[in-house]
């Protein structure tokens, strides 16, 4: 945290997703933002993919376009 707090900008440059240290604990994580959505994007994915699967087992019905 005191290093973070002196001088950000290295870290921040880095683009490098960082563990900010309390008394040699994490206590956050800063991640960049490219990665940040990537991670949100496949949990929505994983959830997406959940949903899929506990719908695998209901009935279907044909349609064609043109009844559509």
């Amino acid at each position: 945290m005191t290093d973070l707090r002196r001088d950000p900008t290295p870290v921040v440059e880095a683009g490098q997703p960082v563990a900010v240290l309390n008394r040699n604990k994490p206590v956050s994580y800063m991640v960049p933002a490219d990665i940040y959505e990537a991670m949100l994007d496949a949990l929505e994915d994983i959830d997406d993919l959940k949903l899929v699967r506990e719908r695998a087992d209901e009935e279907t019905v044909e349609v064609s376009l043109d009844d559509l």
